[in-house]
């Protein structure tokens, strides 16, 4: 299997956000964490709130390897930019979350990524 076969791993990650906070935790990802997760090299497939959860709000990321996730995603944390605007104000938004991790053929992310940018 050649890399470019190689499945990908989708990142599935649902946040309950504390009562009331949804609305600045969208405003404050959509503005700053994820445009910081791009510039940090992580591949961000959508994100907002849920449909079914007033409270709910989902992350889909894509990354080539278990290591590149915990890479990449830990040097989403160590920037200047993470620790002095997002590390006091995020965390404390959020009641919990949970992550859930799956192999996707590539093409079929890429795909699916193609169908999200359309609309």
């Amino acid at each position: 299997m050649s890399s470019a076969d190689a499945p990908w791993l989708l990142e599935i990650r649902l946040f309950t956000v504390k009562p009331g906070l949804r609305a600045e935790f969208h405003r404050i990802s959509e503005e700053g964490t994820v445009p910081l997760m791009r510039e940090c090299g992580i591949t961000v497939l959508a994100g907002g709130p849920s449909l079914n959860d007033e409270d709910g709000y989902y992350l889909l990321r894509a990354f080539r390897s278990e290591e590149e996730r915990v890479e990449l995603s830990q040097s989403v944390y160590a920037t200047d930019v993470w620790l002095q605007k997002y590390e006091d104000v995020v965390p404390p938004m959020m009641a919990g979350y949970q992550t859930s991790v799956v192999p996707v053929p590539g093409p079929a992310l890429q795909e699916f990524a193609r169908s999200l940018a359309l609309g």
